[in-house]
């Protein structure tokens, strides 16, 4: 059904498995879409397979860690966005991001750095007053260190907390700033992980919760998360260093 006909999403890092159920229930709630991504021939395929309205999504070209790039790309925007959601994300194992600062520093600059850069940009134009809404997607890796992901986690938890002053930042101008705090979901970024079958969820399900994101800050998908949420703030540091 739509409601939104005038209204633009811009989605970035929309080739994540979550990120191509958003553009499906953005685009059946009348949001036109402008999804962004590295690689826009596998976003182009989707749109196709899955017969999506091609007039009202427009791919482009964005690289999370091109920080360079992200002013022209913002410019070059067909319509500024009413919503723009910062889902890119990049995973290495703890132990490879130990030994092989190059794959820290990747997680650091796509799940961290990229976020800034262009959410800084984007609210920061106070010419676009349609805005009125930043959604960035965050992780349940980012609320206590574990030493299994911690420099994963480490990432997020910046991101949770840059998320948290722009929200503060932004209260002024009536743009609502949400932070999705996210357990496990079956996408490709977890494939070859043991992770427990039971906490898993589907992308789909996870996207209703950005889609129709209410103005609470922190958003924790499922309830077993949100148990889970509150019991790792709430544990204490000798019990959470028994954690995997």
């Amino acid at each position: 059904m739509n409601q939104n006909t005038s209204k633009t999403v811009l989605i970035l890092g929309a080739n994540s498995d979550v990120a191509k159920q958003c553009i499906i229930q953005y685009l059946e709630k009348g949001f036109s879409v402008i999804a962004a991504s590295r690689n826009t021939k596998s976003l182009e395929y989707f749109i196709a397979s899955e017969n999506l309205n091609q007039n009202k999504v427009t791919v482009l070209y964005f690289d999370a860690a091109d920080f360079d790039s992200h002013q022209q790309f913002y410019n070059e925007l067909p319509a500024k966005p009413h919503i723009a959601v910062y889902s890119a994300g990049f995973l290495v194992d703890n132990q490879t991001a130990l030994r092989n600062f190059k794959g820290a520093k990747q997680m650091m600059e796509v799940n961290y750095m990229g976020g800034v850069s262009i959410l800084n940009i984007i609210a920061m134009d106070e010419s676009n007053k349609n805005l009125e809404r930043i959604i960035g997607l965050s992780s349940l890796s980012g609320v206590r260190g574990r030493k299994s992901n911690f420099v994963y986690g480490s990432t997020k938890a910046a991101f949770t907390q840059y998320l948290a002053g722009l929200r503060q930042e932004l209260v002024s101008r009536k743009i609502t700033v949400n932070a999705l705090v996210i357990g496990y979901i079956r996408t490709k970024i977890n494939e070859g992980l043991e992770l427990n079958e039971s906490l898993m969820m589907e992308p789909d399900y996870v996207a209703k919760f950005i889609v129709n994101a209410g103005n609470s800050f922190t958003i924790v998908p499922n309830f077993k998360w949100k148990i889970i949420y509150h019991i790792l703030r709430l544990l204490p540091e000798s019990l959470a260093a028994r954690l995997p």
